[in-house]
């Protein structure tokens, strides 16, 4: 059963993929890679902010489904959640943009590189149904980026959007359904009491 707690294992997941593949080249160290929002980075070089969450009913089945002979609970729902991805720099000024870049560029090449998120790296709910984590870069304007952004005072930086799909979310609701036991067969007459 996917938990609650599928969104943080998702990101978790996420996070532990790109530490995994971007340290200790372009960024030193792992702990620099972190889920959390790019306007509070304290001292990370990539952050990822989870700023959608939207529920996925393309293909998704309805209704309920059988748990035991007399007990049937509600199907899954599967969610699409999106990421911004945002590279912070403590490099002197004048190396500063370039750092950024080399952090993105490394960043998509390695999302790119796995569009599935690998067993190893799932923990918790997503680990134990064998869930199948999706990853794409996502599509997305520069007016878009900047209303995701400007949500502060903060200076606008080098920022891309990752979809994670088929994170699903169990639900706790049942019903107790009662099983046909009695059939009672009755053989049909037509008017005045003659069998057909």
């Amino acid at each position: 059963m996917a938990d609650y707690t599928a969104l943080v294992e998702a990101g978790s997941a996420l996070v532990e993929l790109l530490r995994d593949n971007l340290t200790p080249e372009p960024i030193d160290n792992r702990e620099l890679i972190a889920l959390c929002s790019p306007h509070e980075s304290e001292n990370n070089q990539l952050t990822l902010y989870l700023y959608q969450v939207e529920e996925d009913t393309q293909g998704a089945e309805s209704g309920y489904y059988p748990v035991s002979r007399e007990v049937e609970r509600m199907r899954p729902a599967r969610y699409n959640l999106r990421f911004l991805v945002t590279a912070h720099s403590k490099a002197p000024v004048q190396m500063r943009e370039a750092d950024r870049y080399r952090m993105v560029g490394a960043a998509l090449q390695v999302l790119r590189d796995h569009p599935v998120i690998d067993q190893q790296y799932l923990s918790g709910s997503l680990a134990d149904q064998n869930a199948r984590i999706h990853v794409a870069l996502e599509k997305t304007t520069q007016d878009q980026l900047l209303k995701i952004w400007n949500n502060s005072a903060s200076p606008y930086k080098l920022s891309f959007v990752v979809l994670l799909s088929g994170v699903e979310i169990d639900s706790r609701l049942e019903r107790r359904i009662t099983r046909v036991t009695d059939v009672t067969i009755a053989t049909w007459q037509k008017p005045g009491g003659r069998k057909p």
